[in-house]
């Protein structure tokens, strides 16, 4: 009954009610909307720090990753790749060499990285494959083959098909040289590996740094990147003491307190935009109250108790949030999904951006997260109940006698 009367009485004034849902619909489908554009952002940012260069996860010497010492290196034979990658939380294992060197086209000459990797195995573990812009990636069939950044590849002035000249220390002492052929060149937008980045195929750099049968690093790709920090230390027991498993959050501290800062900036971000509502709520719920203090005395007169006039109007607020949440979650559903889906191009007006050693994308796209819409939706609901309480005491508070006397 007391259902009855809320849904009717929403509906006595039917322009300020439905200026009020409208208001609500639309806070709550576009913060649910701005939440998952934040999403996607970290998701680029994340998916660009660790599946372009680092992975979730690096087995390595203890030390290595702080000075990259040469001489820092284990027995391929002896790491664990392939009793990682049977593990089902493991996506990819990719074993390489790193070696810092000069590379020349001509009479141009730069300094760069050169990551041995092998082919295969790098492409369950990076997406540079997917990067590229001219030529095709390595072939375990072309030892010599190299792919390079978008950067270096302009400085040097080299396309797919030219040689390369790379010279670096090798492990004995001597001055390792070599030709690389071109076989593509990539782009990530990350300026750090676009200028200075090398691929080329492990067994090649392991012969030129006489370094043969030997790892610098195994990378590791996983299913749920954010869990990495929990799984370090189940690997790390499982090796050798002088070894050590970094997860990505320790690789990339200012990554890790960019996306820990994410929940407290969405509580931020629902509680500023949800204050308007809240007023425009309060508002109509005030008018409404006031519009109908006859009313109000007249039920309390006829004998309805004051707890009773109090849960009705608070009623008709739950039912205006109630509506709203359906709406505004459905729209705020649709539009996530489009932008996840297409997105929009900003290529042409922004450039990309590196921050927290990631770099965020000139696009707009959507992560569909549910605590993205389970909190919007949530707090819809309660601040619809906060809004409605104070009204709702006013009218429970009045004395019939007062109140039928009211103009």
């Amino acid at each position: 009954m007391l259902m009855r009367l809320a849904f009717r009485n929403l509906w006595r004034n039917r322009r300020r009610t439905l200026l009020t849902l409208s208001a609500m619909v639309v806070s709550s489908s576009l913060l649910m909307l701005s939440l998952g554009v934040f999403s996607g952002m970290f998701d680029d940012m994340l998916a660009s720090a660790t599946e372009q260069y680092h992975g979730h996860l690096v087995i390595s010497k203890k030390g290595y990753q702080d000075n990259r010492e040469m001489f820092a290196h284990f027995e391929a034979e002896d790491s664990p790749t392939e009793k990682l990658g049977g593990r089902p939380e493991v996506r990819g294992v990719s074993p390489r060499l790193r070696a810092f060197g000069l590379v020349a086209h001509g009479s141009n000459t730069y300094p760069a990285e050169i990551l041995g990797v092998k082919p295969r195995r790098e492409q369950q573990v990076t997406n540079l494959g997917r990067k590229l812009v001219a030529g095709s990636y390595l072939s375990a069939d072309e030892q010599s083959g190299a792919v390079i950044g978008s950067g270096l590849a302009k400085r040097l002035g080299v396309n797919p098909g030219d040689e390369l000249v790379f010279l670096t220390q090798a492990a004995d002492g001597s001055i390792g040289n070599d030709l690389l052929s071109v076989t593509g060149i990539f782009e990530t937008g990350a300026g750090n590996l676009d200028n200075a980045l090398v691929l080329v195929n492990l067994e090649w750099l392991q012969h030129l740094m006489v370094l043969s049968g030997k790892l610098h690093e195994l990378a590791i790709t996983i299913e749920q990147p954010l869990r990495a920090a929990e799984l370090a230390p189940g690997l790390e027991a499982k090796l050798p003491e002088s070894m050590e498993v970094l997860s990505w959050g320790q690789l990339l501290p200012e990554m890790q307190e960019a996306i820990a800062s994410y929940d407290v900036s969405r509580l931020v971000l629902v509680v500023i935009l949800y204050m308007a509502t809240g007023l425009g709520i309060l508002n109509t719920v005030f008018m409404s109250v006031m519009e109908r203090t006859r009313e109000f005395g007249i039920l309390m007169a006829m004998g309805m108790k004051p707890r009773t006039v109090k849960l009705m109007v608070v009623l008709e607020t739950f039912v205006m949030g109630l509506i709203s949440l359906i709406i505004g979650t459905l729209a705020g559903l649709a539009m996530t999904l489009y932008m996840q889906q297409v997105g929009i191009d900003l290529s042409r007006y922004l450039t990309a951006v590196t921050y927290a050693g990631g770099t965020i994308l000139p696009r707009l796209s959507a992560s569909l997260v549910p605590a993205n819409i389970l909190i919007p939706a949530a707090a819809l609901l309660i601040l619809s109940l906060v809004a409605g309480y104070f009204p709702a005491r006013r009218a429970s508070r009045l004395k019939p006698i007062e109140a039928i006397r009211e103009e």
